[in-house]
């Protein structure tokens, strides 16, 4: 199979939980090691081969466009705009409109995996799923619910609020033809209108990577994607 070398990148929330420190800009514009969070996510993804992104955007969009323009590196960027809060499921549905191809990779701009899309999409297609997510290594699943693999599928995730490490959705998704045309239109969460219903069936592909993981929703680790970034 091709590899797909188109993303949707999600970048129109309101990081509300973020304000008290980054009020003036979107969160993935938020400055990391001297730069917009979303500038060193967009940089992994042109390393990793993607050739075309399209930026889903709400919450001060124009900021955005200024930022990343239209050229970033190897890739061509797109936009879409939604004209309303669309949650996560539905800015997906909106953003697929502009799409050359058929599948597409699907991460958040405020948060970063060092992780390789072609292995994600080669190894959902291997197991016939019909979507794929990415799993990062944590040292605490407490804020996130930790996954549940059995033989290359995610069987299921669990409550918030645990302790110690494990494997957690680093919200990043291979979607493949059939996953993609079958999300509705209107606003819903990807999460849970499709995400939970697909590994219920049996459709979603989980592979781990244990390359760098940060999520800068929250204050400490806002502070400590700085130095994560910094180092490199």
């Amino acid at each position: 199979m091709q590899q797909t070398e188109e993303a949707i990148v999600l970048v129109g929330g309101f990081g509300t939980r973020l304000r008290a420190i980054v009020s003036d800009v979107p969160k993935p514009l938020a400055p990391v090691a001297g730069r917009p969070f979303l500038a060193w996510v967009l940089d992994a993804l042109s390393h990793h081969g993607m050739r075309r992104i399209i930026l889903a955007t709400g919450y001060r969009a124009e900021q955005v466009e200024a930022a990343v323009g239209r050229r970033w590196r190897s890739m061509d960027v797109a936009y879409s705009v939604e004209p309303e809060p669309l949650g996560t499921g539905g800015a997906i549905a909106f953003a697929r409109d502009g799409l050359l191809g058929d599948a597409a990779h699907v991460l958040n701009g405020d948060s970063f995996l060092d992780y390789e899309p072609g292995s994600l999409q080669r190894h959902t297609q291997s197991l016939g799923g019909m979507l794929g997510v990415a799993l990062a290594s944590v040292m605490d699943v407490g804020r996130y619910g930790a996954a549940r693999l059995d033989n290359g599928h995610v069987v299921g995730f669990s409550e918030k609020g645990g302790v110690g490490g494990g494997w957690i959705n680093a919200g990043c998704y291979y979607l493949g033809p059939q996953a993609l045309a079958n999300l509705p239109s209107g606003a819903f969460s990807f999460e849970a209108d499709v995400l939970a219903p697909a590994v219920s069936g049996g459709a979603v592909a989980g592979l781990q990577f244990d390359g760098r993981f940060i999520d800068i929703g929250v204050p400490d680790d806002f502070e400590r994607a700085q130095l994560l970034f910094a180092q490199q």
